[in-house]
């Protein structure tokens, strides 16, 4: 008997060929349809910050980092850092900031080398970028807040150049960003005092007091115009350019 070819219909084909890629592109969420900040969530780390354990390294939002790299590494995110970066030692467990479910594991819409994607009830999900190792969790397991997900690594995977985690909270469609501190119970106030290149937040001399704060931070739309096209920036660029 011969084999017989079985043929997809061209919808699907290019589904099955674009994968959870096609996730990018999705329609962003309505507002109204994403739960508001309530102090939901805990924090990616359990046990006290300091020195030797973890520390809050850049903020999410108009950060110094951010704007010398609004039309590069964040132009797709209107020009912001549309996460938290935690400075951890590498190996560092990661736990989940809310009960949810495994959305990804090394999925499109994470930071390398690993990560991990945690869809959690209102509309939210939670990303976990710059893992050490891949998350042996599965797509479509529960997870319950604190559970370990995974290990800290190193945006540049050496462990010694910039290790941290990179935590964002989106809408499930992956095109909204929020900031997370409203979303996060903790002590932001002494988490803050802690500072590191790209942590201060750059300022539009023309609105000097615009989003000068942690919590005064603005939501971000993927593959929305620049938030921070600014004429009178301070610090200025380097080299003068605007």
């Amino acid at each position: 008997m011969s084999a017989r070819r079985v043929l997809m219909p061209p919808l699907a084909l290019t589904a099955a060929l674009t994968g959870a890629a096609v996730a990018h592109y999705a329609a962003p969420l309505p507002l109204s349809a994403v739960a508001p900040p309530a102090a939901q969530f805990g924090l990616p780390f359990a046990g006290a910050p300091g020195p030797d354990t973890w520390m809050l390294g850049q903020g999410y939002g108009n950060t110094t980092g951010a704007y010398r790299q609004r039309r590069s590494t964040y132009g797709n995110l209107q020009g912001i850092h549309a996460g938290l970066d935690f400075s951890a030692p590498c190996g560092t467990p990661v736990r989940a900031i809310g009960d949810g479910v495994i959305a990804e594991v090394d999925g499109p819409h994470g930071s390398p080398p690993h990560n991990v994607v945690v869809n959690h009830a209102g509309n939210l999900a939670s990303l976990y970028g710059h893992l050490r190792v891949r998350s042996p969790l599965r797509v479509g397991q529960r997870v319950t807040r604190g559970q370990v997900i995974g290990e800290s690594g190193d945006s540049q995977g050496t462990c010694v150049s910039a290790p941290h985690l990179h935590l964002e909270l989106r809408d499930r469609a992956h095109q909204r960003f929020f900031n997370p501190l409203p979303y996060i119970r903790a002590d932001w106030n002494s988490l803050a005092l802690a500072g590191s290149f790209g942590r201060g937040y750059e300022y539009d001399l023309t609105r000097p007091r615009r989003w000068q704060t942690p919590d005064d931070q603005p939501a971000a739309l993927r593959g929305g115009p620049l938030l921070n096209e600014y004429r009178q920036p301070w610090p200025p660029a380097a080299g003068g350019a605007r």
